[in-house]
């Protein structure tokens, strides 16, 4: 039997071309994806915040004082708004993600659904627990 070649050329030329992001329209399941992946490493940076708080707590008036004194700050209050939204919709996107664990929601417009109730349910319940604490506590 004679040899064929079926691998001419080199391994570029063999190797498929995948799609990249300027291939694919941006949709509500990609970019609640990429939200949920930058919501998680926010969340590092929240948990760190609330450690140096606690911390503080612990460790006399002086530094909590501090510590409070910069949560209290305008900037202190736009990172606990943020932190808190992180963990809300990071929160949502796990349930999101139990959902399609469990073989539910694959369809076209129920994936989509279910991005889009992250997105409002995360800015929803992060509106309900500032409004909470700014009007009843």
């Amino acid at each position: 039997m004679a040899g064929v070649d079926l691998y001419q050329g080199g391994l570029a030329q063999r190797r498929p071309l995948s799609p990249h992001l300027q291939i694919y329209r941006p949709m509500m399941t990609m970019m609640m994806s990429i939200a949920h992946r930058i919501t998680g490493a926010a969340l590092y940076a929240g948990t760190l915040l609330l450690a140096w708080y606690l911390i503080a707590l612990a460790s006399g008036p002086e530094a909590f004082e501090t510590a409070a004194w910069f949560l209290r700050s305008f900037i202190g209050q736009l990172i606990l708004l943020g932190f808190s939204w992180a963990l809300f919709h990071h929160f949502l996107g796990g349930l999101r993600h139990m959902v399609w664990d469990a073989g539910y929601g694959f369809t076209h417009p129920m994936r989509e659904y279910l991005a889009l109730a992250t997105l409002i349910g995360g800015l929803l319940l992060t509106a309900i627990v500032w409004c909470i604490a700014y009007f009843v506590l």
